[in-house]
């Protein structure tokens, strides 16, 4: 099915980029179409919000577009939302990028979940914006040529970056800020890079000094768990500093320690394993009561509960220890 698709996309893409006002191209283009219409793609521009029949004043070539974009995986629709450009790019200009970006390493089946994310690529300048992006790669994170598919995977928002305006300024900053290593950069949170500065990097960085711990604290941190820069303050850190310090009692000791606090879930993983914790009178450090699994987890609940019950009676704290290290 792939390639057929495939085979579907080029054959669009090629005949619309022939001249249109030779006869025998445009009955072919037309056949083309009409062919495609009869099966799958004909409910496709049928449903499309921005075609229907009583459409005429939609030229052909618009009504490939949508067939070539849905063929390749492509929400249209969506595209054409998000990017408004694409009503006048050519199937050609799309080809072209599609082209350029499988010459960089990036698969067919990677381009849905790319251009899903960022339809803005699908009318990128390939000579002013893609490949500046893929140097910055190569000359700035040291990603070789055959990794440049890994890196784009895991942030697609790179392709829309300005290398001078936003990917080096972030690369300096979180150089300053003490990152070192460019390949953990590259491969684990590129999308650091593509986060501004100003408005994204700075006032995480300042919420946690605001908390009360040091500079030098708060960056030690993010350099221990970088994800940090990435999280909402209004709906990630807020929320979850004030059931710690509210309903757990905790330090900001511990959150200095353990600052991965802030990736779990506070509803379905923080929240419940605190109050199972609370309702069997035991203590459990940050990390095991987060980090465990479920398994684990009530395996050391259990364990810690009995210790407490020995404790009560016998005053044998030296157990706990043992479950501890268990």
């Amino acid at each position: 099915m792939r390639v057929i698709a495939s085979a579907l996309h080029s054959t669009l893409c090629s005949l619309s980029s022939q001249k249109s006002d030779n006869p025998t191209t445009s009955t072919t283009i037309a056949t083309t179409s009409a062919s495609l219409s009869l099966e799958k793609p004909k409910g496709i521009l049928q449903k499309h919000p921005q075609y229907s029949q009583t459409h005429t004043n939609i030229s052909l070539q618009f009504k490939e577009k949508i067939l070539c974009l849905e063929i390749l995986g492509i929400d249209s629709s969506k595209a054409l939302a998000l990017n408004p450009s694409l009503h006048a790019a050519s199937l050609h200009s799309i080809q072209a990028i599609i082209s350029f970006l499988q010459s960089k390493g990036i698969h067919q089946k990677d381009l849905p979940r790319i251009f899903g994310m960022c339809p803005q690529i699908l009318t990128s300048n390939i000579k002013s914006e893609l490949n500046p992006v893929f140097s910055f790669l190569s000359s700035e994170l040291r990603v070789p040529e055959h990794n440049f598919r890994k890196v784009i995977n895991k942030c697609p928002r790179l392709l829309i970056c300005s290398v001078r305006d936003q990917l080096k300024p972030a690369l300096f900053y979180l150089h300053r800020l003490g990152f070192r290593d460019f390949e953990a950069l590259a491969y684990h949170d590129p999308v650091l890079l593509a986060s501004n500065v100003e408005s994204t990097l700075k006032p995480k960085l300042e919420y946690l000094i605001g908390l009360g711990f040091t500079r030098e604290d708060a960056i030690g941190m993010i350099l221990r768990c970088p994800s940090l820069f990435t999280f909402s303050i209004e709906n990630n850190f807020k929320p979850k500093v004030e059931y710690f310090l509210g309903e757990m009692k905790g330090k900001l000791e511990d959150l200095k320690e353990f600052p991965q606090y802030f990736t779990f879930n506070l509803d379905k993983r923080i929240k419940p394993r605190h109050l199972e914790v609370l309702q069997s009178g035991v203590e459990m450090p940050l990390p095991l009561l987060l980090k465990s699994t479920d398994q684990e987890f009530n395996e050391f609940r259990s364990g810690l509960f009995k210790v407490a019950l020995l404790n009560d009676i016998y005053d044998v704290s030296i157990m706990s220890s043992i479950y501890l290290e268990h």
